[in-house]
């Protein structure tokens, strides 16, 4: 039996065990993180594999995992740095006439002269998100100058720290009452999606963040053929063979605000009919010759 190398035994790990299983596929859980390891006795054995998932999140232990497995993965380091750099996905697909909201990248430290001119470039209220942060965290929205100057302070107070590598975030425009998408791709192709939806109370509560893990509800839908046409021509941009896609949409404008190649996969029937097939395809066709 073919098997896969899986690094994140959470809840994508226990939906996709069985499909897979039943196509030939056994798939089995690996770390090097939350404990310790030696690193000439990897806590199973490493010839077992003919393949990886996704590469961990975690680079540095994902580095020793690399080592140990040396397998090519679905997902390769390349790949999953190349979805986390926000800013860099915005570029790249601002450069391959990819619509996206409006962005302005700062990099600290910076002068308050440059956070007023990041804050004057786009209409109010403006959001805030670290460049490399998932599921929402650190993501603010600014209605006033004073507000987003303080933001900002945070943040800086937050890169005080010398252990935060990262010290860039992104002021965007903030697209009001904007239906937002999660487009899964795989080999160019659209998979599947889900819809991001909070509760009315919520929004008559005044939240806006649509991420699952602050509290949204993620509904399989069928998306309307022009964000299935983005999200297709986003993971053909960044060369990312499995790829999630936020597409964002607001009145008469559909944008890629961002990207994520370690997506968490849903139940099945959030998918088009064959993924597992589809997804087992891709997985061996990554093995060595």
């Amino acid at each position: 039996m073919f098997r896969l190398a899986f690094a994140n035994a959470a809840e994508t790990f226990e939906r996709v065990r069985d499909p897979l299983a039943a196509r030939g596929i056994d798939v089995e859980a690996v770390s090097a993180t939350r404990g310790s390891y030696s690193l000439a006795a990897p806590p199973f054995d490493p010839d077992d594999f003919d393949a990886g998932f996704v590469f961990p999140g975690r680079v540095m232990e994902g580095g020793v995992l690399d080592a140990w497995l040396d397998v090519p993965w679905l997902n390769d380091r390349e790949a999953v740095l190349t979805s986390r750099n926000k800013a860099g996905v915005l570029a790249t697909l601002e450069r391959a006439g990819i619509p996206t909201p409006e962005s302005v990248l700062v990099s600290n430290p910076a002068e308050t002269a440059d956070l007023v001119d990041a804050y004057e470039a786009i209409p109010d209220p403006v959001v805030l998100k670290p460049n490399s942060t998932t599921r929402g965290i650190g993501v603010a929205k600014a209605r006033d100058l004073d507000s987003f100057l303080g933001v900002c302070d945070y943040l800086d107070l937050v890169h005080d720290y010398r252990a935060t590598a990262d010290r860039s975030f992104l002021v965007q425009e903030y697209l009001p009452d904007a239906r937002d998408y999660r487009v899964m791709v795989l080999d160019g192709e659209a998979v599947g999606a889900v819809e991001r939806r909070l509760a009315a109370a919520d929004v008559e509560s005044g939240r806006w963040k649509h991420n699952v893990h602050r509290g949204a509800e993620a509904v399989g839908v069928d998306p309307p053929a022009r964000v299935r046409a983005l999200a297709e021509r986003t993971a053909d941009a960044l060369g990312v063979r499995f790829l999630g896609v936020d597409v964002l949409v607001s009145g008469e404008r559909a944008v890629v605000n961002e990207t994520n190649a370690r997506p968490t996969i849903d139940e099945d029937e959030k998918y088009d009919a064959g993924f597992y097939d589809r997804l087992a395809d891709a997985v061996r066709s990554i093995t060595r010759s």
